[in-house]
């Protein structure tokens, strides 16, 4: 009896053996395969930062952004955030990982539409995509997801459809995508954070998601609460298109009236434009002669910023309250002068009165107001610059021939010379720091002016060359509130390629349109490319477009400014400060932020405001934190 008996324990153990081998076998074999699926993922997928994925190195314990479960047999989480990916996530990679649970691809670039096998990932709780270019409609989720953020992207369809039966949903952040129609009832009882504001959805918000706050539903047209109440003229249908066939042909009577009128119209447009012309060459012709007497660093006598200044009011230099200066106009036209540059509104002189007192003299054209107008408008703005990111007004000048404003003078020059001056042998590169720092004080600036000016006031003309820095590279925003008193938009190339697309149709400006403008100078700071025609060319450059197409084309390293692609760990940020600018830059005014949006953006870059801080590529660098 002992015999078989010992057969049958040998025979047991045996299998025990085999068993655990086979479980040993399979594992190994089961990340093996999440190990292909990542590398096949890393080679297919263009990216910035080096990943030391390879096959030499152990999975679990040193491929970057990877993390196993407590057996190291499976991959269950990708954390990516800023590492410069950019292209198209393809098919067969992430997708077969079917024990992943947590996937982060936050901040980075990429585009194309998400594969429906990723979505398909039955262990899946946790999806953060937010700050890429992905587009396209979503397929129906899993039901287990817990954690969805799909902000700052270009997903369509009507989203909040597949997210109703989400019954473990916590958190939905779908905010500026182009998400659209109505939001349906959502019977999410762990629902904690939910935001689709900026997108294009409308009708009223249902009872359950009334305990969320305003900025969780802005920029849509949507109504109830925390909205403003509904009323008649609201639907929950889309409005109907018009249908061209129903209109009634017009009568020959009507056609011939319109055809005389529109000849008569054209007539009075061309004998306008051809006295703007004589009335421009002759204005430029004197200026010229001006501005070739003056030689920067060079002494400019009093006629030449002055010399339609009238005899009777040689000492009406209008100071505002508060103002430290203490010479009168005759001191600053004697006062040793430099060109500093012909701007979209006339010409900026540095004026040296004596050791302590320098100051900016700047001479306007194109007036279209009255005294009386121009006074109340300079009052205004005088008190409306009170702000520590606006370069203020100090005192101002006007007669019927001559209109000069004074402004504090900033040492260091405007951000255009530091970004684009003197690019070779010997520069002094603008770091990524310095730049977020002056980007975020000039945010500051303009939201100033717009929460302060009121609905009607906007800057108008913001641009690199108008963000003035001082010793310390605050910015600091100047030619503030000239834009409301000229009677003609600046044609000029070096204004235009700030200007959104409405405002060359309108020629008025607005708060957007501001945002817009703002926009185009951060993918300025970013690309250190100027929309501005090079040297010797008349096109000009619609940098929003060159961005959009490198993007299109699935993004390469030329995007980035070469002296920014040589610090480290600052990719995570730019990524985030490119979304932010093309988020500004929407062709569409009201998808575009407003300035205080803006600014939260910005210093939502760098939630530790300390000067030694410097960026980490972790995976804890958003609002809603990733696992």
């Amino acid at each position: 009896m002992k015999k078989p008996m010992k057969l049958q324990l040998l025979s047991l153990t045996t299998f025990i053996l085999l068993l655990y081998n086979f479980h040993v076998i399979t594992a190994d074999l089961d990340l093996n395969s999440d190990a292909q699926s990542l590398l096949k993922f890393s080679s297919s997928v263009l990216h910035l930062r080096k990943l030391n994925w390879n096959s030499s190195n152990p999975v679990c314990t040193s491929w970057v952004g990877i993390k196993c479960n407590d057996d190291g047999t499976r991959v269950i989480a990708i954390h990516l955030p800023g590492v410069g990916l950019f292209g198209q996530i393809p098919l067969n990679t992430i997708g077969q990982l079917d024990k992943l649970k947590v996937l982060s691809l936050r901040s980075n670039l990429l585009s194309g539409t998400l594969p429906l096998d990723i979505l398909s990932i039955p262990t899946l709780q946790s999806v953060y995509l937010q700050h890429n270019n992905l587009s396209g409609e979503l397929p129906t989720l899993p039901p287990q997801v817990t954690v969805l953020d799909l902000s700052f992207n270009s997903f369509t369809g009507n989203i909040l459809e597949k997210t109703k039966n989400l019954t473990r949903l916590t958190s939905l952040n779908l905010e500026f995508n182009s998400f659209s129609g109505n939001i349906t009832e959502l019977n999410l009882t762990r629902l904690r954070v939910f935001n689709v504001s900026h997108n294009i959805l409308n009708g009223s918000i249902p009872v359950s998601l009334q305990k969320f706050p305003v900025s969780s539903f802005e920029g849509n047209s949507l109504c109830g609460p925390p909205m403003s109440q509904c009323s008649s003229l609201n639907s929950d249908i889309p409005p109907v298109p018009v249908n061209s066939k129903k209109h009634k042909r017009l009568s020959t009577g009507a056609i011939v009236g319109i055809a005389v009128g529109g000849f008569f119209i054209l007539l009075l447009l061309a004998w306008f434009l051809f006295s703007c012309c004589l009335k421009t060459k002759k204005e430029d012709s004197v200026g010229e002669l001006k501005v070739q007497a003056v030689t920067p660093g060079k002494n400019e006598k009093s006629d030449d910023f002055g010399s339609g200044v009238q005899a009777a009011e040689k000492n009406k230099l209008v100071f505002f309250e508060g103002s430290v200066y203490n010479f009168d106009l005759e001191d600053l036209l004697r006062a040793s002068a430099e060109v500093l540059g012909k701007g979209s509104y006339g010409t900026a002189y540095k004026a040296i009165l004596d050791e302590e007192t320098t100051v900016v003299v700047k001479r306007i054209r194109e007036v279209g107001v009255p005294k009386k107008d121009f006074e109340q408008h300079m009052e205004f703005v005088g008190r409306l610059g009170r702000h520590p990111n606006i370069v203020p007004l100090c005192a101002y000048y006007y007669s019927k021939d001559e209109k000069l404003l004074v402004y504090e003078y900033m040492h260091t020059g405007s951000l255009s010379s530091l970004l684009h001056g003197n690019r070779g042998i010997g520069r002094t590169p603008l770091d990524w720091d310095s730049r977020v720092k002056i980007t975020l004080e000039a945010a500051k600036g303009i939201a100033h002016i717009h929460s302060e000016g009121g609905a009607k006031f906007s800057h108008g003309n913001i641009k690199s060359s108008n963000i003035l820095l001082t010793r310390d590279l605050d910015g600091c925003i100047s030619d503030l509130g000239l834009a409301p008193l000229m009677t003609v938009l600046p044609t000029k190339s070096r204004c235009i390629g700030y200007f959104a697309p409405e405002v060359l149709e309108s020629r008025k400006f607005t708060h957007k349109s501001d945002v817009y403008s703002f926009g185009v100078l951060i993918l300025e700071i970013l690309t250190g490319k100027a929309p501005i025609p090079s040297s010797g060319q008349e096109e000009v450059v619609d940098l929003p477009r060159w961005v959009r197409s490198v993007v299109r084309e699935e993004w390469t390293a030329e995007v980035f400014d070469m002296e920014l692609m040589k610090q480290e760990h600052v990719e995570e940020e730019m990524v985030q400060m490119l979304q932010i600018g093309l988020a500004c830059v929407t062709k569409v005014p009201d998808m575009r932020p407003s300035m205080d949006e803006v600014v939260k953006m910005i210093a939502d870059l760098r939630p530790l405001d300390s000067s030694d801080y410097r960026p980490s590529s972790d995976d804890n660098r958003s609002n809603v934190v990733t696992p």
